[in-house]
């Protein structure tokens, strides 16, 4: 059996691997190693869990044992699809790099220009980033990529497949052509690949397991339901998910929950909280320092459920992570196999349920096809199936004489004499209004051209005889209304 002594490594690199606890390198690094230490391009492809960043980190430091870094001119590059993953690959060369005298610098955002600018200055063997941030700095006029030699694409296909095409081909052109390029995944669609021949050349192709496999450590079940109402759907989806989690019980270490969209992290962790799960959010929307804490909280116990969004599927190694809750079916079947492969890694036994609408059954299709397997159909706990709950059925009020023979609707029901008693009531009141604009009982007169404003009297009965706003006159005589002004056309005969 091949070991990390074997892959010609520099001994300040083995003397740190040893001291990590590692001692036979995964299939991935010692098919990859060897040719990334021979100066060719390489092509890994391998599930989640393998150890693909020390696949190119190893053979990295290795390289940069000799030479010096200059000032703005970084002489390698690893470019990461998300700040936590490249973080990770920070922490990871750290590690490592622990017995060399070599300089890195994290470039993403949520981050202080200031503090990496004054990184970059003193330059850095060794720069690790995000696209955005990288190119933010480059327009800037505050990095130069001419000197860089090794170029590292860490999960190759999120970078290209996930819209980062137009930032990975302006990077690559910004390097230089003699560059060694390294590009790792856990799958690589055939689209996709024909995407890296034109940034690879010659590459190794190094594929130490099918592409788009699962871990065999994973255990996987999936819950096909549907809800009782479609305006219930939300809430009874976050009740069944309550439910798997008490029938998995003390099973439970820590688990991540994953959902498709950003806003549903959020009322998830919400509704979670309020049922007395220690629960957090994670997705893109929140601040840098934000997500560092509750990734920290995660990885030291204090936070038993992460819920996220694929921010946190690629990449991230959290060794003890128990279980996998896909709350939503994922879209892009390839996005299943990063999201459970963050249980079950190094050998450990993992869970992975995921609960699946009628509506989500070809996503769910086009996932056992990928991964070419029929994943375990379970039913939903009894009590919190939507669909064994019973349907409740008001009773109808009975039809009471007393009470209903008032109602429109049972008019019928009355007799002959409380009817004329009713019309006749009616026909009182409609004679008498509560309210009417004329509040005289005299009879309306009506106006025949021998009328003239010698009868104002009749004129106000005809008119409200509320006092004009502002005006304090009591002469009932005058036009309420009108002031001391009274148009022509009242005073003049017809």
């Amino acid at each position: 059996m091949t070991k990390f002594a074997d892959l010609e490594l520099d001994p300040r690199v083995l003397k740190a691997v040893e001291e990590a606890g590692y001692e036979t390198p995964t299939p991935i690094q010692s098919g990859a190693i060897p040719f990334a230490l021979a100066g060719r391009d390489v092509l890994g492809i391998a599930q989640t869990g393998t150890g693909k960043t020390a696949s190119f980190t190893l053979p990295m430091i290795t390289l940069l044992g000799k030479g010096r870094a200059r000032a703005r001119m970084p002489r390698s590059l690893v470019l990461a699809p998300t700040r936590e993953l490249a973080a990770q690959v920070a922490d990871n060369f750290e590690v490592y790099a622990k017995h060399t005298k070599l300089t890195m610098a994290l470039l993403i955002g949520g981050v202080s220009f200031k503090d990496q600018d004054r990184l970059i200055d003193r330059g850095v063997d060794v720069l690790i980033a995000t696209p955005g941030r990288l190119l933010d700095h480059f327009e800037r006029g505050k990095l130069m990529l001419t000197g860089v030699q090794i170029m590292v694409i860490d999960e190759a296909d999120r970078m290209l497949d996930m819209g980062f095409i137009p930032d990975i081909e302006r990077i690559f052109k910004l390097t230089p052509f003699t560059r060694q390029t390294l590009f790792f995944s856990a799958t690589m669609a055939p689209e996709i690949t024909r995407i890296t021949q034109e940034f690879l050349h010659n590459p190794e192709r190094v594929e130490v397991a099918r592409q788009a496999t699962t871990s065999e450590t994973i255990i996987q079940a999936v819950c096909v339901w549907k809800p009782s109402r479609k305006d219930r759907a939300a809430k009874e989806k976050r009740d069944l998910l309550r439910s798997l989690i008490a029938s998995e019980g003390d099973k439970i270490t820590n688990s991540i929950i994953f959902c498709n969209r950003k806003v549903d992290v959020d009322i998830l962790a919400k509704s979670m909280k309020k049922h007395g799960l220690d629960a957090a959010p994670i997705h893109g929307d929140l601040d840098q320092s934000v997500r560092t804490r509750t990734l920290n909280g995660f990885r030291g116990g204090e936070i038993r459920f992460l819920i996220a969004s694929d921010v946190a599927a690629r990449g991230l190694d959290i060794p003890n992570v128990s279980h996998i809750f896909n709350f939503d079916v994922p879209i892009h079947s390839e996005d299943y196999v990063h999201r459970i492969g963050r249980t079950g890694r190094a050998g450990r036994e993992g869970h992975a349920f995921m609960l699946c609408q009628p509506h989500e059954e070809k996503y769910l299709a086009a996932i056992e096809d990928l991964v070419k397997q029929d994943i375990p159909r379970i039913s939903a706990p009894e009590s919190r199936n939507p669909r064994s709950r019973p349907k409740k059925v008001a009773p109808k009020p009975k039809a009471d004489a007393e009470t209903t023979t008032h109602t429109p609707q049972n008019k019928a029901q009355t007799s002959p004499a409380e009817g004329e008693t009713r019309k006749s009531a009616a026909k009182t009141q409609t004679k008498v209004p509560a309210k009417t604009p004329i509040e005289s009982t005299t009879k309306p007169e009506t106006i025949t051209p021998e009328a003239s404003v010698a009868e104002p009297v009749k004129i106000s009965q005809r008119t409200s005889k509320k006092p004009a706003r502002g005006s304090n006159r009591k002469d009932s005589g005058a036009v309420v209304g009108m002031g001391d002004h009274v148009p022509a056309f009242l005073q003049r005969g017809l």
